[in-house]
């Protein structure tokens, strides 16, 4: 076994790799960029090395920079983790070349399946089902919009080289095909350096379900079941679970078998994943294969009892795999739930700042008895993470805070014990999904398993309704955890404490909140019978109590419970009201710091978060429509259309293409 590791990665999965690395006795090293100086992955490892600046092609993305790390360090293996160099054809060779290991597959197997159209052609000739498609190499767009209609519609195209949901575009109809080619050559261009695109026929209510792959270098190759990961936004996952629901032993044989075969036609070594499309009739066709650990992969542990990371070195150490395929077996249901610093609400757009408060449900270590396998009954609750509380989602890398894992003894239990843990989880200064994600879980779609990649749209009403004033309750709690903080004495002075008694006569407290831009006043009555709200609706009763860290009120006849977050400011206050998965974000104003605030105008267009301008459609004077593309920003690799809210003329455009924009700049002024 290696004696020094160096994980060419950051976040969670360099913390994932550090703690296998940690438990088998091998010293590891982290590289950082200046944005990461202070991060969790650099405090995970033994030694860390600074390679650049926050953008990731000047740091995570300089592979010999990295190298030069690992010879300085003495590093005899890199593990890459997923993203960056880890299916780098070039970085893999340039490891093998210096006589480092690296913990992944030759770069041969790489090259075979890093581009999409090859790696098809390829899989035909190993009797792997391929979806009816263009894969070839004439990337002529009039050729290529021929192709699309011989298909017929409707076609997705994807990016050759791509991943992630990058360079992928669903077109419904022939006259939508050039638009969607130029948007979708242009992000892969921008995201994998390679413009290259597939066509194939898009597929109605297709499940997701990805084979786990393993190989060592003595020729065995098995795979760890499959994981389900139909659950997704922006055609990138936001749930997996395994095994997948629904599947039969002779379909989970058949789409094995072929990701073995898949495997050993590229003369494959470590861990990769088939990915597979199957369509309601059990019918399944070959994606693209992934030659690296996938973000999921804690699923597969969960039901396997195996650590996969553990897989990954002893093979590229030279060991044999530790079972054969006759010993795997199943063992209960694993779910997984992407934590996100994003919005639902605005299409899942990625949410900046700082984490000022972050609770995670308790983590039990993945636990492993003497013969590799898990106990009777894994941890429960698994998370895998590397944000702390202080630490700043940035618009260098992706904005996951947490994996959440769970294990059940079927999927049913397993949901329910996802939804306890999202109920654990809370998180202020940015945006989350975490009401979305508790949502999910309970929607009737999910619970019965009828699953597939368009889940989310087909139950959009019930996944992102319409956000709604808070509940009375919430501004309760709001009221009583101001009284909590209030009724810390700082004083041995009763007259000091600030609880408005009155000898005599009734003390009115008037609070006014910001709630989603709607203002709501609560007036606080005290009498010598007790306390009274006034939400709006006449005088009720109010009782609160503090028990452990949470609030507990009583309105009237109804009663709440919740945890209250406070950022106090100059002028207003922010709290975040925890009640069940559901944070509620409210500001404590005051009134006359509120009244010197103007409106911002009706035609000001800003940008919903930090990015580049890569696109311009529309010039001063230009007569627009409704809904009509204007500009095109990137952000975090994905590109964000900004649209007319109404018809009007454009009164003045304020950035070009490839300036940077910061979140709430204003973009295009309209005269509407």
């Amino acid at each position: 076994m290696f004696q020094t590791l160096l994980i060419a990665n950051r976040g969670e999965i360099a913390c994932r790799v550090a703690a296998t690395a940690r438990r088998l006795g091998i010293r590891t090293v982290a590289v950082y960029s200046d944005a990461d100086a202070n991060s969790r992955h650099v405090a995970a490892c033994d030694e860390a090395v600074h390679i650049g600046g926050p953008a990731p092609r000047d740091s995570y993305l300089r592979a010999e920079r990295i190298l030069q790390a690992a010879r300085d360090t003495g590093a005899q293996a890199v593990h890459p983790g997923y993203g960056f160099l880890s299916e780098n054809e070039g970085f893999a060779k340039a490891c093998a070349d210096a006589g480092i290991v690296f913990v992944g597959p030759p770069a041969s197997a790489i090259a075979a399946m890093g581009s999409k159209s090859a790696a098809k052609t390829l899989m035909e000739k190993a009797g792997v089902p391929l979806v009816p498609g263009y894969h070839g190499d004439n990337q002529d767009p009039a050729f290529l919009h021929e192709q699309a209609d011989k298909i017929g519609y409707p076609v997705l195209i994807k990016a050759s080289a791509g991943g992630g949901g990058k360079g992928m575009r669903i077109v419904e109809a022939s006259a939508d095909f050039d638009a969607a080619l130029v948007s979708c050559k242009r992000e892969a261009a921008s995201s994998f350096g390679d413009d290259r695109v597939l066509i194939e026929r898009y597929l109605k209510k297709p499940r997701h379900i990805e084979i786990q792959v393993f190989a060592d270098t003595h020729g065995n190759v098995v795979y760890l079941f499959e994981r389900d990961c139909s659950v997704q936004r922006r055609h990138q996952k936001v749930i997996e679970e395994a095994p997948a629901p629904g599947m039969t032993e002779e379909r989970r044989r058949s789409m094995g078998e072929a990701a073995v075969a898949a495997a050993r036609a590229v003369g494959y070594v470590g861990a990769g994943t088939v990915e597979f499309i199957a369509e309601p009739d059990g019918r399944f066709y070959f994606m693209e294969m992934n030659t690296r650990l996938q973000v999921e992969h804690p699923v597969t542990e969960m039901i396997t009892g195996f650590d996969l990371v553990e897989w990954q070195l002893r093979v590229a150490a030279g060991e044999a795999l530790p079972a054969t395929q006759e010993s795997l077996r199943i063992h209960g249901h694993a779910i997984e739930a992407r934590v996100y610093a994003e919005n639902p609400d605005t299409g899942f757009l990625p949410s900046i700042g700082t984490l000022s408060h972050l609770a995670l449900p308790p983590h039990v270590a993945f636990q492993r008895n003497a013969s590799g396998h898990a106990g009777d009954e894994p941890a429960a609750v698994r998370i895998d993470g590397s944000v702390r509380q202080g630490d700043t989602i940035t618009p260098h890398y992706d904005p996951m805070i947490a994996k959440l894992i769970v294990w059940g003894a079927d999927r049913d239990q397993a949901r329910a014990r996802m939804v306890q843990a999202l109920a654990q989880t809370r998180v202020v200064g940015v945006q989350t999904n975490v009401a979305f994600l508790a949502r999910l879980m309970q929607d009737t779609a999910f619970a019965a398993a009828d699953l597939d990649t368009g889940l989310i749209e087909r139950q959009r009403e019930t996944l992102l309704p319409t956000p709604k004033p808070v509940a009375d309750t919430v501004l309760a709690l709001a009221v009583a955890a101001v009284l909590a903080r209030e009724a810390a004495p700082v004083s041995t002075d009763p007259w000091a404490i600030p609880d408005n008694w009155r000898p005599g006569g009734v003390a009115t407290r008037s609070f006014q909140f910001d709630d989603h831009g709607q203002v709501r006043h609560v007036s606080l009555l005290r009498r010598r019978s007790g306390l009274a709200l006034d939400l709006g609706q006449g005088e009720q009763t109010f009782t609160w109590a503090t028990a452990d860290s949470a609030l507990r009120v009583q309105v009237g006849e109804t009663r709440a419970a919740g945890t209250v977050i406070e950022q106090p400011g100059h002028e207003q206050d922010r709290l975040t009201v925890f009640v069940g998965t559901a944070a509620h974000p409210l500001i404590l104003q005051d009134p006359l710091a509120v009244a010197s605030h103007v409106e911002a105008e009706g035609g000001r267009l800003t940008a919903p978060m930090p990015g580049k301008v890569i696109a311009v459609s529309v010039k001063e004077g230009d007569v627009v429509e409704q809904g009509q593309p204007l500009l095109v920003m990137e952000a975090m690799k994905m590109e964000h259309t900004i649209g007319a809210p109404s018809a009007g003329t454009v009164r003045e455009v304020f950035y070009s293409v490839g300036e940077q924009v910061q979140e709430g700049a204003q973009l295009i002024s309209l005269e509407v």
